[in-house]
């Protein structure tokens, strides 16, 4: 099947299975072995090129407004499906013009993919059309497994997000403050820059993926009480890592990967009961670092991700 995802990143072509900074949607373009153009692009295509375009939908949509996104789409490709960026209500936070736009464009869909269970039902009933999860997913080609930290050698613990409610990070501060533990956090495009004059938190600098995956391994603990539902890459890093992890209930990665350590993400009173139980239980530990890695495995594998869109995606994608 020859395949096209068009989002807002100004690139056109495929990308390497080594490629350093191996996001997620990289990592979706090279398992289909799909290719990328900027949504720009759909007006100098020819009719027809692709047998399925999946559009993701940029948070800042002024630049694509200027034309006819869904005719476009539809000229271009013979199917075309909306992909999930973002929480599923970040549309209704635009202004309104804007908020109508990009809810046509998923209407105009012939169906829509999404990162979680929660999702797939909210997209179903506003749009009246079948939802297919897309799991997120790792190409761990570009990582030097060499350089991975042992289990037996990590310390400290990692928040998955800044002290915005976009990230949940003062609850996840909350929680690793009760731990003893050193608190480290990556530095996140919504970050406040006041947030760097805080002193109980070491911040990480911006890195390649393949470089945050290496840094990440250091740590023997995680939190991340994220409050949206999105696509749970640091969930599903961390569980490729076997570092458990305590988060969000409602994103597949969590759940399904940390069985144990998945909470209402408003739930400080139980992250913390979890975080005492990840420092003083060495078998409770190990158990769900141990289970992380397995259930990674399991269901999240490239493999397993080749299966899934190719024998059902596909099969689905044939009787429109």
């Amino acid at each position: 099947m020859n395949i096209a995802w068009f989002s807002e990143m100004t690139f056109d072509g495929k990308i390497n299975r080594y490629h350093k900074n191996m996001r997620t949607e990289y990592a979706w373009w090279v398992a289909q072995d799909a290719i990328h153009h900027n949504i720009l692009k759909l007006q100098q295509l020819p009719d027809n090129t692709y047998d399925l375009g999946v559009i993701i939908i940029p948070k800042h949509v002024e630049r694509f407004m200027n034309f006819d996104v869904v005719t476009e789409l539809k000229r271009v490709c013979k199917k075309y499906a909306f992909m999930q960026e973002g929480p599923s209500w970040y549309f209704q936070s635009l202004p309104l013009i804007q908020s109508l736009w990009f809810f046509n464009i998923m209407a105009g869909a012939d169906f829509a993919l999404a990162h979680n269970d929660r999702d797939k039902e909210y997209y179903e009933g506003l749009l009246e059309k079948e939802c297919f999860i897309n799991p997120t997913l790792m190409i761990e080609d570009p990582i030097d497994t060499h350089t991975l930290t042992h289990i037996n050698d990590r310390q400290d613990i990692v928040i998955g997000g800044n002290l915005v409610r976009w990230y949940g990070g003062f609850n996840s501060l909350m929680v690793a403050s009760s731990s003893g533990e050193k608190i480290y956090a990556p530095q996140m495009g919504r970050m406040e820059k006041a947030e760097l004059n805080i002193e109980d938190i070491e911040h990480l600098p911006y890195m390649e993926w393949d470089e945050w995956i290496v840094r990440l391994s250091d740590f023997r603990y995680a939190i991340h009480l994220n409050p949206n539902s999105i696509g749970g890459t640091f969930y599903l890093n961390c569980a490729y890592l076997g570092i458990p992890c305590i988060g969000n209930i409602h994103a597949n990665t969590q759940r399904i990967c940390f069985p144990d350590l998945s909470v209402e993400p408003d739930d400080i009173k139980k992250s913390k009961q979890l975080m005492e139980k990840l420092r003083k239980d060495e078998e409770f530990y190990l158990y769900c670092s141990n289970k992380a890695k397995e259930l990674y495995l399991k269901h999240f594998h490239e493999s397993v991700y080749k299966d899934t869109w190719n024998n059902r995606i596909e099969k689905v994608i044939s009787k429109y």
